[in-house]
């Protein structure tokens, strides 16, 4: 298959393709392995192919969903796929295997998409830049030694150049839309409860992290959803989805939206961006003329106050799961397997006491609290994915020194993502949407989010929206169809 025609499409039209029987799963996946020749070397954006998925690939063993023969890359992250190396883009982990295959990766399986390797992410997915010792850093497509988003930037990083159509992603704090912003695609986060964290966990995150995909149009997120948002036996429980596919969503007329903009940062002296400003004022103009009701507002979450809490929810536990991974691959948690930064949540967690967990839920519980308060006046908060545009790599790395506090870490991060985390308290889904672009060159991504179980609202929205700033003729300097 011509590259450049690979590289252009969408998962959905390389799978009409293959149904048409215009091109073979296989043709598809020699397609990617070219496309990675051809610019990966640059992104690092993957970290390993698999051969038997690619040049060996036995096509009955695809799943004959609307995806099928779609080159997917799944994150090295939490063991997906039995028989597979996840490595947590860590030297702990090193050749590490999975036991088991998660429910989100045979939900995948069955869309018909061909998992033909991994990609890149930073340490245990911590930080908002894909950048670790064990595989390099992953660039923005955009421009090579910028941040790709974490902790999905390698995902990310290969849809925005052309790799792969879709990819695994996902988002405890804005890690699907932190990366989609940075490297210019979408990136949905569903609601909690949308998509199966099953077998081993019940809800991944205690509730706040969802796993789901990046993309870069509309119609396949939304046929991913259809493919993936659905429940498994023994989910904790069955969240309400629509009485109709995502899909139809896509074309169906929106009602008249109440819409509240903000722009105003969400912490102390985390000065917004005044083009990432200009891009979300512009998108608000764009509402306003299609008939929605667009007022500023004050958005009712303290981050830095949300920082203090998830020093002690999100690394509740981090060291025991640290010591049993390095028990399964015969390494020890220390500074020649983890990142300094990481080191330092690690020996935080093995100190910490345990009640500082629970103080953290009651504040999760008065957080969501507040936050659906908000989406019962406003049917959609509009605002910007992320404070800047991508930073050079080494901002946000888990290799600066050690010598911060864990707090002062995540402080420093969250100036630029602080815009993402309060779906996640809420439960709620949040769309990032690769509206603008920057003086720099760079992507700016602004968000729309709603209340939960209205995944199919921020479908719809994101597709007028798609309509009317399109994106999809903006191409990366770092695309494989610029090599071809």
């Amino acid at each position: 298959m011509n590259l450049a025609d690979y590289a252009s499409m969408d998962g959905l039209g390389l799978a009409a393709l293959v149904k048409k029987g215009e091109v073979s799963p296989r043709e598809l996946a020699l397609a990617a392995r070219a496309a990675m020749e051809a610019v990966d070397g640059q992104v690092k954006a993957v970290v390993e192919t698999y051969p038997d998925r690619i040049e060996d690939l036995d096509e009955a063993s695809l799943g004959d969903g609307p995806f099928r023969g779609v080159p997917f890359l799944i994150k090295d992250f939490l063991g997906h796929e039995k028989g597979r190396k996840t490595e947590f883009g860590s030297r702990l982990c090193k050749g590490y295997v999975a036991d088991v295959t998660s429910n989100f990766c045979a939900a995948v399986k069955a869309a018909g998409c061909n998992i033909l390797g991994r990609s890149n992410t930073p340490e245990y997915s911590i930080t908002c830049t894909a950048e670790n010792v064990l595989y390099g850093n992953t660039s923005t497509p955009w421009k090579l030694g910028h941040c790709a988003g974490g902790s999905t930037g390698g995902g990310a990083a290969a849809v925005a150049a052309g790799i792969v159509p879709v990819a695994h992603g996902s988002d405890i704090a804005g890690s699907i839309r932190i990366p989609a912003a940075w490297s210019g695609g979408v990136g949905l986060k569903p609601s909690r409860g949308m998509v199966s964290s099953g077998p081993v966990l019940d809800e991944w995150g205690f509730g706040l992290s969802m796993n789901f995909v990046q993309t870069k149009t509309m119609r396949d997120t939304a046929a991913m959803m259809d493919c993936i948002a659905v429940p498994f036996p023994g989910d904790p429980f069955v969240v309400q989805r629509p009485d109709r596919s995502f899909a139809d969503f896509l074309q169906a007329p929106l009602p008249a939206l109440k819409i509240g903009v903000s722009t105003k940062p969400l912490m102390a002296d985390a000065p917004i961006d005044p083009e990432t400003v200009a891009a979300v004022e512009a998108t608000a103009q764009v509402l306003e003329g299609m008939g929605h009701a667009v007022e500023p507002v004050s958005f009712p979450f303290d981050h830095e106050e949300a920082v203090h809490a998830m020093a002690s929810h999100w690394f509740f536990d981090f060291s025991r799961k640290l010591d049993a991974l390095g028990a399964a691959t015969g390494r020890k948690p220390g500074p020649d397997t983890l990142e300094p930064v990481t080191l330092k949540f690690y020996e935080m967690s093995r100190d910490m006491d345990p009640y500082a967990f629970f103080d953290a839920m009651d504040w999760l519980n008065k957080a969501r609290r507040v936050t659906g308060d908000f989406f019962r006046q406003y049917d959609v908060m509009l605002s910007p994915t992320c404070a800047l545009p991508s930073p050079p790599h080494g901002e946000y790395g888990l290799s600066i020194d050690g010598s911060k506090t864990p707090i002062d870490y995540m402080l420093h991060w969250s100036k630029a993502t602080q815009y993402c985390f309060p779906y996640n308290v809420a439960g709620a889904p949040a769309l990032s949407l690769p509206l603008a672009l920057h003086s720099t060159g760079l992507p700016i991504g602004v968000q729309v989010g709603t209340a939960p179980q209205k995944d199919h609202l921020l479908i719809g929205l994101g597709a007028a929206l798609e309509q009317a700033m399109p994106w999809a003729e903006r191409v990366p300097p770092l695309h494989a169809s610029r090599a071809a």
